[in-house]
């Protein structure tokens, strides 16, 4: 008997490896699948300038990134103390003008290297609906708690994404033509958005997604893919035990599902003993014993810093077993 839906997923060539290099950019199911190449240290850089939710902030950032743009005065506010950027989430912010544009300006030159450098690129787009400063009419990235008023909310036609996924390509490919770019739609519910609108908004993202990378003979001669996160928690998860408690994000159990299925289709099968390897050791570290200070323990201990300082001879960019970027 068959009781679940299943979808039909194949190993891309071109897969991940130790020495690929990830670039992860969206929404915050980024940093779901982020936190597992984190998590087996494999090569990477999540949202430089925080969470982005829709495609056109995705490509305005790369656009910055490739004609190596830098943030002024003019792109930044004050508000109650702190400098923002409505190109930026709201994680980065700092108390001075100067502290902002340094740090932005810094995350840009580092975001710019990555996309030259990285051998993947994963692309998650959250919403289709976007908001518009009316005093500046243009469409931002986060409005930063500025009140309503300020702002339009519309949303993007399928045409608009389509066109903004095929500038992204054009400006990624102006300096990294071997990237594999691969695409996706988070299964995260945009609720504030009310349930129906935010369907038509993961509708218009699919389709245009699709109107590129599907219906195009040639996208998959050009590096182009797309993976499946918001049909494999629509149609293999379709079960409330597969949120959290607040309904709209996948459970911990979800999000590795979602990347075993990942790891089917683009991690290749070589890093599988390297992961193991780190998992115990990830494991190890995560212990809390009775006693610290018993024979037995600092044993454990001794052996766990010698199975790290071999994944350290083996991968030598982990210089911690904290979260590190290329």
């Amino acid at each position: 008997m068959k009781l679940q839906t299943t979808l039909p997923l194949s190993p891309q060539e071109d897969q991940i490896e130790y020495s690929s290099k990830i670039l992860l950019l969206g929404s915050c199911f980024t940093e779901n699948i982020g936190g597992k190449l984190d998590y087996f240290k494999f090569q990477n850089l999540q949202n430089p300038f925080g969470i982005v939710f829709h495609p056109l902030a995705i490509e305005n950032l790369i656009s910055r990134a490739v004609n190596r743009t830098d943030f002024t005065e003019k792109d930044i506010f004050e508000r109650d103390g702190q400098w923002f950027s409505f190109e930026a989430h709201s994680s980065v912010t700092a108390t001075s003008k100067e502290a902002l544009l340094h740090l932005l300006n810094n995350r840009l030159n580092k975001f710019s290297t990555s996309l030259s450098e990285a051998s993947h690129i994963i692309l998650t787009f959250g919403t289709a609906w976007v908001y518009r400063h009316i005093a500046s009419d243009s469409i931002v990235a986060n409005c930063h708690k500025i009140p309503q008023k300020s702002f339009s909310k519309e949303i993007l036609s399928v045409a608009d994404i389509s066109a903004s996924v095929e500038r992204t390509v054009a400006l990624i490919n102006k300096i990294n033509q071997k990237v594999q770019l691969i695409f996706t739609v988070s299964p995260v519910r945009h609720t504030k958005d009310c349930f129906v609108e935010n369907t038509q908004s993961k509708a218009h993202l699919i389709a245009a997604i699709h109107e590129r990378l599907i219906v195009s003979p040639r996208a998959q001669s050009r590096g182009l893919f797309y993976f499946p996160s918001f049909e494999l928690m629509m149609d293999e998860l379709r079960d409330y035990r597969f949120y959290n408690d607040d309904m709209v994000h996948p459970s911990t159990t979800a999000v590795q599902y979602i990347w075993e299925k990942f790891k089917h289709v683009w991690v290749s099968s070589e890093t599988e003993t390297l992961q193991k390897d780190i998992d115990v050791i990830q494991k190890g570290l995560q212990h809390r014993p009775f006693q610290p200070d018993s024979v037995s323990h600092l044993k454990f201990q001794q052996d766990l810093q010698q199975k790290i300082e071999k994944i350290k001879q083996q991968l030598p960019y982990v210089v911690s077993f904290e979260s590190h970027s290329f």
